[in-house]
């Protein structure tokens, strides 16, 4: 292969909400050399080498391949299956250590306890065992076929400076974090994640909190945060996030955004006009995803040591206390089900009544057996309350602040079927109904992210951009993936290139790995690979 590719017949999105007369893409080392009129050129035009490819786009809308803003694939992007999830649905580059909680920068046993707390969410790296943000960034170097940008996690830098502590962290024990989180972004990390609902951030406040995001904020990048609260916590959740800009000048992005569109949208609005930059991201589903013990037990518990606390969970004394926590989540139970349960695949995809029938026990009981059977290592589906609807669901993904982000999570027997399927449902939904132009399409799947984490040569097509293309037949894309069949791959999308290589043919991956650990652009510069 010469390096030199012919993108043919293609219909480009164009700025007024139209498409172009079919063109040729001409990439060449990469990128994208020259777009020129279908028929203008044979095929030796300019920066055209003799033994070019071509692929023969039929018509097919070409679209800047797209940024998933919110993923948990660090690991999960060396499965063929996941890769082939990802790329038939057009994602060329995922955002993964999400939510505070990810592999690096860690020590040996930082990097066990995030392999072990998240074990059911970001599931176990095949060759990184701890080190650098670089080091994590490096195994994706020609390893996998898309490219991975990574966020420094707030929780993995606290538990690597104060362990499980479920305290403040004093001046000195943010010093070392700040510290950490300098030397993670030097390394290549595109943005700060706090996962405020798990722990060990729970237990950070403000002041720890800001001076982490002036080290984004110094170098302009964001952070990123799964709040403190969603649905009917959403209002003081974002109002923590806003007073944590004012104090650091940061950019804030908004983690998996859901709940009552119009009141999300009113904070979010006050927030743009005041002067803040800030953006969320969403998925098109009315159920979410996560660890167990996150979704059923208070922080009260030692949760970032799962030894001590299986040991409460079988201590009598904790019963009356965690009794009175477990009323108070009656109109839960009805709505989960398991994802994830390692030695009782039995249970999964089925839900959490079903689970206490079969074993005879409550569901308050059934949760405790699940996660000391498991070690804290259970994930389920739920369904959010009705104040997160379709409806909202919809003009949530109409703003100008939003961005696509999947919130995959790709493990255990019955995942959630987002992995499979968010941003090809989001373009079957959002094109076809009209909502979204295909210019629309490509801001709100690939542009606005690639902006928002400094991806500065992605997210175009246009010429000089990386080629991370998708070919996207408008009358064919959609979502087959269902919560009661969740690894089912979209369809409508079958070719795909990545740094100008096909890693997509007829819908079939090729074998091809040109993805790379991706490092954000400094100013005035083009993004850079690791490798």
């Amino acid at each position: 292969m010469t390096g030199t590719i012919l993108v043919r017949a293609a219909r480009v999105p164009q700025p007024d909400g139209t498409l172009s007369e079919p063109a040729d893409l001409h990439v060449v080392r990469g990128r994208i050399a020259t777009i020129t009129r279908t028929g203008a050129s044979d095929g030796a035009g300019p920066g055209v080498e003799p033994g070019t490819e071509v692929l023969d786009a039929g018509g097919r809308v070409v679209l800047p391949g797209f940024v998933d803003a919110h993923t948990h694939a660090e690991a999960a992007v060396f499965e063929q299956d996941v890769q082939l999830a990802m790329l038939r649905q057009g994602i060329t580059t995922v955002v993964t250590g999400q939510d505070g909680v990810s592999f690096a920068p860690s020590d040996r046993a930082t990097h066990d306890w995030a392999s072990t707390y998240f074990a059911a969410i970001n599931g176990a790296h095949p060759t990184f065992t701890g080190g650098s943000v670089g080091d994590l960034l490096g195994t994706y170097h020609r390893t996998v076929p898309v490219n991975v940008a990574y966020l420094a996690p707030h929780g993995t830098l606290r538990y690597r400076v104060l362990g499980a502590a479920q305290r403040p962290a004093s001046d000195a024990e943010v010093a070392a974090m700040v510290g950490l989180l300098e030397q993670a972004m030097d390394d290549g990390a595109c943005g700060l994640s706090t996962g405020l609902e798990y722990v060990p951030a729970a237990y950070a406040d403000e002041r720890e909190l800001v001076a982490l995001a002036k080290v984004a904020a110094a170098r302009g990048l964001p952070h990123v945060s799964h709040m403190r609260g969603y649905e009917d916590k959403s209002g003081a959740a974002l109002d923590e996030l806003m007073r944590i800009a004012r104090a650091s000048d940061v950019a804030t992005h908004v983690s998996h955004l859901h709940g009552p569109a119009r009141e999300l949208l009113e904070h979010v609005g006050g927030a743009r006009a005041a002067g803040r930059d800030v953006t969320y991201d969403s998925y098109p589903y009315l159920r979410g995803c996560s660890i167990l013990s996150m979704v059923a037990l208070p922080t009260w518990l030692p949760l970032a040591d799962a030894r001590a606390t299986i040991d409460a969970l079988r201590d009598p004394a904790t019963a009356v206390r965690l009794a009175e926590h477990f009323a108070g989540l009656t109109d839960l139970w009805p709505r989960i089900t398991f994802a994830s349960v390692p030695g009782m695949e039995w249970a999964e995809g089925s839900s959490l009544p079903d689970v206490a029938a079969r074993l005879g026990r409550s569901a308050p009981d059934t949760v405790v057996e699940v996660l000391t059977t498991t070690r804290l290592r259970a994930s389920c589906v739920f369904a959010q309350p009705p104040t997160n609807s379709p409806e909202s669901v919809r003009t949530l993904a109409g703003h100008e602040g939003h961005l696509a982000g999947s919130d995959a999570i790709y493990w255990g027997g019955s995942p959630h079927p987002r992995g499979w399927g968010a941003f090809a449902r989001l373009l079957d939904e959002h094109v076809r109904r009209g909502s979204w132009t295909w210019w629309d399409a490509a801001e709100h799947l690939s542009a606005r992210a690639a902006r928002r984490f400094g991806l500065a040569d992605r997210g175009l097509t246009a010429p000089g951009a990386v080629a991370d293309l998708a070919l996207v037949d408008p009358g064919r894309v959609r979502s087959d993936a269902t919560y009661e069949a969740p690894r089912t791959p979209a369809v409508g999308i079958e070719d795909v290139l990545v740094g100008g290589v096909p890693v997509l043919a007829a819908g079939q991956l090729t074998g091809a790995t040109p993805g790379h650990g991706l490092r954000p652009a400094r100013a005035g510069s083009a993004a850079r690979a690791v490798g």
